[in-house]
């Protein structure tokens, strides 16, 4: 735990530099996660890293949660958005500015929002209940299990799908594969750790995996044009800077006739694959949502609470990319309905 206990100094020390800044500013919920009982209205600050389905799906299911469990129970919960456009430093401002103006509560909605909601809450403890996280471990740079508390003033939910089955789904669709591309973004630590576990998975089963990874926007079309050229399947996982561009890396892999199988949903969508395993993003933001609710009005102490994971997956298919690439469909999986969108 060495390892961990020096990540939670840097990230207090760098809390303490922050606070300093706000000299005379606190929060308006207690670091032992003590309710104060006649507190009905409550500041809650969500940073976004940036506007895609499934980011925005979960920031939808956490004020969905509050607002249906404020007005059961008696509570306000008035919140304030922020969209850091795919932009670590403006997450780092959005995160201070929460901290400056006393906000009861931080939502951090991806990974780069969460590392600058930690950094800047290290001192005063704000809690930050963050979801749409591949590992927590992995984002915060601490020694623990998926679902283990974090130990720090963080909690939240995971979107972390079964990769060992997305790995095996690939083979099942396209049972002659030999080579598989994984496309991400090097600067998406969670994007690499899912990346790494497919990986491990299809080599086990003698299937060679090549990564495939760009640092910004800027370089995905010349990234995706490489990976499609060199694989026989495409695997994109929940990368937030590939969801954004998922047209960029359609259009490439359409050129090539190379089909892309995706992580989650919203990916799914925009790249236009042929499937995905994919959680639900407004299910884990709901779970957020409940976490918070019961950190501000039940008085939990985050460090405490475990993070929080679904089981619950769904199967869906594109049926003109299906048709496209003459896959065989197994019982079970759901036809996308994107009329309905």
């Amino acid at each position: 735990m060495n390892k961990a206990l020096k990540k939670i100094a840097a990230v207090a020390l760098s809390g303490v530099v922050i606070a300093s800044a706000f000299a005379g500013c606190s929060t308006g919920t207690e670091s032992e996660g003590t309710a104060d009982a006649n507190q009905k209205t409550f500041k809650v600050g969500i940073c976004q890293l940036v506007q895609h389905d499934a980011l925005d799906s979960a920031t939808q299911g956490f004020q969905d949660k509050l607002k249906e469990l404020g007005d059961a129970n008696g509570y306000t919960f008035e919140i304030d958005y922020q969209n850091a456009n795919n932009d670590s430093t403006a997450c780092a401002t959005i995160a201070q500015q929460f901290v400056s103006n006393s906000y009861d509560l931080i939502m951090a909605n991806a990974t780069a929002a969460l590392q600058a909601c930690a950094t800047a809450t290290a001192a005063s403890q704000t809690p930050v209940v963050a979801t749409s996280i591949t590992d927590f471990g992995v984002a915060l740079d601490i020694e623990m299990g998926s679902t283990d508390p974090t130990g720090i003033n963080v909690t939240g939910s995971n979107d972390l799908a079964p990769l060992a089955d997305q790995a095996q789904q690939i083979l099942d669709l396209f049972p002659d594969t030999k080579t598989v591309g994984c496309i991400y973004c090097s600067s998406e630590p969670n994007s690499l750790f899912q990346v790494e576990g497919v990986k491990e998975a299809l080599e086990a089963k003698g299937i060679t995996v090549n990564f495939f990874s760009f640092s910004d926007s800027n370089d995905i079309q010349a990234v995706a044009q490489k990976a499609a050229a060199e694989s026989d399947v495409i695997y994109i996982p929940t990368d937030n800077t590939a969801a954004s561009n998922g047209g960029v890396i359609d259009a490439a892999c359409q050129e090539a006739n190379v089909p892309i199988i995706a992580g989650e949903e919203g990916i799914f969508k925009n790249t236009n694959a042929v499937a995905t395993l994919s959680i639900s993003f407004y299910e884990i933001g709901q779970k957020a949502g409940e976490m918070a609710y019961d950190i501000l009005v039940n008085g939990s102490d985050p460090s405490t609470m475990n993070i929080w994971q679904t089981s619950n997956v769904t199967p869906y298919y594109n049926a003109e990319m299906a048709e496209k690439y003459n896959v065989t469909i197994p019982e079970g999986y759901q036809a996308y309905d994107f009329s309905a969108e």
